[in-house]
This record gives structure tokens, sequence and C-alpha cells, in this order.
């Protein structure tokens, strides 16, 4: 496979979809737009792509919850087309929003497999809509064999924007708390806790590695010109890669071994 085939899930609300693209062309594949409801009438099908992505943004304008129109629909109109994804060994990720998707569908954790919502992403402790950058740890760092495919190879702290007004993490309970760290399916910790996550928890992936979800936007830092602080702290290195663009590469690299 010379180029692995994106999907960049949209609908009415998603507007991180041409970023998102832009990293996934950067890291080697061909990504393409298209609006669930091209899946839920039976116009595009889902087995045609090799990776899936959820960008962020405010789907259905996070009516109900955020997210949660949008998980409905996967996990119920679309509930057989998503499983046949994911059985068939291919990859998804959520970002911000998609996270939020993710968890209200039951794709995120899955530690049980039922389709059962184990973990939920709710209103910061400041109570508000919360953009900056954050520094965050990746708690795979010293595993050299990583269950998770798209944090392979990931420096120990990678640096981050955040743009959510929901992204607490919540697991349903103790249990799903423990067994999240047993399985090494938190993979991604806040350095300094910006919205009250239990655990400082930022990204989380399946039992399988496959399908991983965060709160920060991997898509906004692809290149060291968009750093803050790229004059002081880049320009004199002019690395010519951001920290993001690492996972987008994880995930091409793997499909065309893989797929």
């Amino acid at each position: 496979m010379k180029k692995p085939k994106v999907l960049i899930l949209r609908t009415a609300g998603t507007n991180c979809d041409k970023e998102t693209a832009f990293a996934f062309e950067l890291a080697g594949a061909l990504p393409e737009f298209a609006h669930v409801n091209d899946f839920i009438s039976g116009r595009k099908d889902m087995n045609n792509y090799h990776i899936m992505a959820l960008p962020g943004g405010f789907s259905y304008g996070d009516d109900i919850a955020s997210g949660k129109i949008l998980a409905n629909e996967l996990r119920f109109e679309l509930k057989e087309e998503v499983e046949k994804f994911i059985s068939s060994g291919k990859l998804i990720i959520g970002i911000c929003n998609g996270f939020q998707v993710l968890v209200k569908a039951g794709l995120l954790p899955a530690i049980e497999a039922t389709g059962e919502i184990e973990s939920t992403l709710t209103t910061n402790n400041s109570a508000k809509f919360q953009d900056q950058w954050v520094c965050l740890r990746n708690t795979q760092y010293s595993r050299r064999n990583t269950a998770c495919v798209w944090t392979r190879n990931l420096p120990e702290t990678i640096y981050l924007p955040i743009a959510h007004g929901e992204g607490k993490f919540i697991p349903k309970d103790k249990s799903i708390l423990k067994k999240l760290w047993e399985n090494n399916q938190a993979v991604l910790q806040y350095v300094e806790n910006p919205n009250g996550s239990i655990d400082n928890i930022a990204g989380i992936c399946d039992t399988t590695g496959r399908i991983f979800g965060l709160m920060p936007h991997p898509e906004r830092h692809v290149s060291w010109e968009q750093h803050p602080r790229r004059v002081s702290e880049c320009q004199s290195v002019r690395v010519s890669a951001g920290d993001g663009l690492q996972i987008f590469k994880n995930a091409v690299e793997y499909a065309k071994t893989n797929l």
C-alpha cells in the first residue's frame, strides 16, 4: 500500500476537519472528507478506508452534551459498519470533540467490550472554555512495545494546544480507572491538569491500541512554526516537525504494514 486512505468524518459543527486532513497528508496518507449521512444512507462504505478520524469542533452544536448526538449515530445508526471497521483491524482517532464522541459511543475505553459507556468527558473544573497550550506526559515512554499504535516513538513529554469546555475525563467507577492503568490504556497525562481530569488523563486507547482519543489537538502542532514560543525555543533548532506529527505518522506506518 502506497498511501492509506483516511476517512475524515464530519457533520454539522465539525470545524477541525481541514487541519486534521492536512496532518494526515503530511504523514503520507490520502484523506477524504465525508459526512456521516453518506454512511447512514449507504452512499459510501466505511470499508473503503483504512483509518477513520473524528476531528474536533462542536458536532450538532454540542446539543444535549458535547459529541452526544454524533455518538448516538455511530452507536445505533452505524453500529454494524463501525463494528466491521474495528474488527477488520483498522484504526480510529478522535480528537477533542471526536474523543467525546468515542467515549459516548462506548468505543473508548471499551474495557469490557460490551458497547456500554464506561467513561465520559464533562465540564472543566473552571466551568469555562479553555484555549491554551499544555505539556503532556507519554505514560508509555519507558515501555518498548506499547500497545497503543498512535503513541509509539513519542518522546517522554510533548506540547500540544487544548481548546475545550468539556474536557474533564471521568471513568464510570474505580474499577474502570484501575483497569485503564493495568491495561496501559491511559497513554497521555497532563503535566499540569487544566480541566480536572481524573488522574490527569488526557488521552486513552482501547485494549487493542488501535482506537485512540485525546482532548489536546495534535493536528495543530505538526510544524515547528506552530509552536507558540518558536522564536525563543525552536528557531535555533529549526526542527521541521511539531510534536503532534508523529501521532499521524504512526497510524500511516501501521496501516501500510498491517492493512
